[in-house]
């Protein structure tokens, strides 16, 4: 078997290359040694696949005090004010960054370009055309490509942070010092040390069958920290995008909230009574501008009123040339699957967007462990609360993961350098040819949890879920403890850690509010709190 690998030093450890990572790591670099570790490729996770762009107070006429009450009225009160205004102050700063990286926002005149999506009270989105994510994750990536104080580790499939029961010797509770991960090209877990780890992975989307989310949001971040001892809060909170393409070929592929805040139009299908209707002006004044939850939600009851497999998303009323130029990318790849967006409407389907809950962290991006700090949809900050505001997402990111970055610097000579860790156990490794059980596994989850734990919830099949969590988790700890580690094994294994983390959330809360709706306890509970798990 040979020698086991040597630990990676460095001075931080990030765990995920999108937005929240990237502008950590690049903020870090001036004065340390960063690694930036992504489970796939560098370009593969959510970032990149961000269509509508970025919210900030940029208009003029339009204040920090509208775009806070925005969120916190997306976000059903649940919000904590105190991130929010944190975050929406601090967004001009970051789209300023965004410019100087090279990031190409649409332009107006002198101005930036700016469009309104739903629950926006002014026009506040920056964007590039409809990807904008790609840009910023480009721009990101050349930028960390170039610094010599950056090491961008692809392929590395995080298994579990190393804490201090990890150490040589005790030398106390959970002080994390890095991250074992999984090299997917030689099959050999890898040790990676920090005086500080961050948190970056992205949220856990892939719990559930239909998802907007990459193949890689497996909640990684949300179940490491939790096993790790953090506390975890909300997860009740999945946000379900309202207009995912319906497609029996294509999967995951979101048509962004800014066709509706362009003047697109949710109507009924041909063949259904009332075939044609715009029906979103009969569940809210806000119409197809109404928050993400409400829209979802109202798609979700006709579809089961009717029977139907979709509803339209028509902007077809609008001129051809305005929607080639303001929905290239969407324009391109529905015309490629027969779909002419300037004549024809879209067929669409809620589907899994956004986790809402995750690890708590503070404004500086400390989680409740010493040396842990996390940034971006892994998180719960305070930002979101019951329900994220649209293009609030990667703004988040840039905004944490400079304040983890600050934090960390300012600190940094005050932090202990690593102990002597354990590198990974090999002696349990043994081939097997459970593969496909792991794979029906993974299969089932997504399932029941769709089945069970979307859009609208009540009580026994919430119930009925977490039955078949009980019995997936005995067999995933069998496999964990007598198969050699793989990265769809480790998905697998985080996977029902998130799924028994939302579940539970979603049975402690004795009410409505936002993105957890239950026939069982329709009513808003006139004091907001938030859902908190406690290892």
């Amino acid at each position: 078997m040979g020698a086991p690998p040597a630990a990676h030093a460095y001075d931080v450890v990030i765990v995920g290359s999108g937005a929240a990572g990237l502008t950590a790591a690049l903020s870090l670099a001036e004065r340390f040694q960063v690694a930036v570790l992504a489970k796939g490729g560098l370009s593969e996770g959510s970032t990149a696949w961000a269509q509508g762009g970025i919210a900030a107070v940029l208009e003029p006429g339009d204040t920090f005090e509208s775009h806070i009450e925005d969120t916190m009225v997306a976000g059903a009160g649940l919000n904590d004010r105190a991130a929010v205004e944190f975050v929406i102050e601090n967004a001009p700063a970051s789209i300023e960054k965004l410019v100087r990286l090279g990031v190409p926002f649409n332009e107006e005149g002198n101005a930036l370009h700016l469009t309104r999506e739903g629950g926006h009270s002014h026009r506040r989105i920056v964007h590039v055309d409809d990807a904008t994510g790609w840009a910023v994750q480009q721009a990101l990536e050349t930028a960390a490509r170039a610094h010599p104080n950056i090491t961008l580790v692809p392929d590395m499939a995080a298994v579990d942070l190393a804490t201090s029961r990890h150490g040589e010797r005790y030398l106390g509770n959970g002080h994390v010092w890095g991250v074992y991960a999984l090299d997917r090209r030689s099959g050999k877990v890898e040790l990676y040390t920090g005086r500080a780890t961050i948190l970056a992975t992205g949220g856990a989307g892939r719990t559930y069958l239909y998802s907007t989310a990459p193949r890689g949001a497996t909640g990684d971040g949300i179940a490491m920290a939790w096993r790790a001892g953090c506390r975890v809060s909300n997860m009740e909170m999945m946000q379900f995008h309202p207009t995912c393409l319906w497609n029996l070929d294509v999967k995951n592929f979101l048509i962004t909230e800014a066709m509706r805040g362009e003047g697109g139009q949710l109507k009924l299908p041909p063949g259904v009574p009332g075939a044609g209707h715009r029906f979103m002006p009969d569940f809210d004044d806000r119409a197809e501008l109404a928050p993400r939850d409400v829209v979802a939600r109202a798609i979700d009851h006709e579809i089961k009123r009717l029977g139907l497999d979709y509803v339209h998303l028509d902007i077809s009323h609008m001129p051809p040339e305005f929607v080639k130029q303001h929905f290239p990318t969407i324009y391109a790849k529905l015309l490629g699957l027969g779909i002419d967006i300037t004549s024809q409407p879209i067929p669409v389907v809620p589907a899994q967007h956004y986790t809402c809950g995750g690890v708590i962290v503070d404004l500086k991006g400390r989680t409740d462990l010493p040396g842990l700090y996390a940034a971006g949809e892994v998180t719960q900050s305070g930002l979101h609360g019951a329900n994220r505001l649209a293009s609030n997402s990667l703004l988040e990111c840039f905004v944490f993961g400079e304040a983890a970055a600050a934090h960390i610097g300012r600190h940094f000579d005050e932090m202990p350098a690593p102990p002597p860790i354990r590198p990974w156990d090999e002696s349990r490794v043994t081939d097997s040819d459970e593969e496909v059980i792991v794979q029906h596994n993974w299969r089932e989850i997504r399932r029941f949890m769709w089945d069970y734990v979307g859009i609208v919830r009540t009580t026994k099949r919430l119930e009925r879920a977490q039955h078949r969590i009980k019995t997936l988790r005995r067999e995933v700890e069998d496999y964990y403890g007598n198969f050699r580690v793989t990265a769809d094994l480790i998905e697998l294994r985080n996977l029902v850690e998130v799924a028994d983390l939302i579940v539970r959330s979603a049975l402690a809360r004795k009410e409505s509010r936002g993105l957890h709706y239950t026939l069982d306890y329709p009513a808003m509970l006139p004091e907001a709190k938030d859902t908190v798990l406690v290892p």
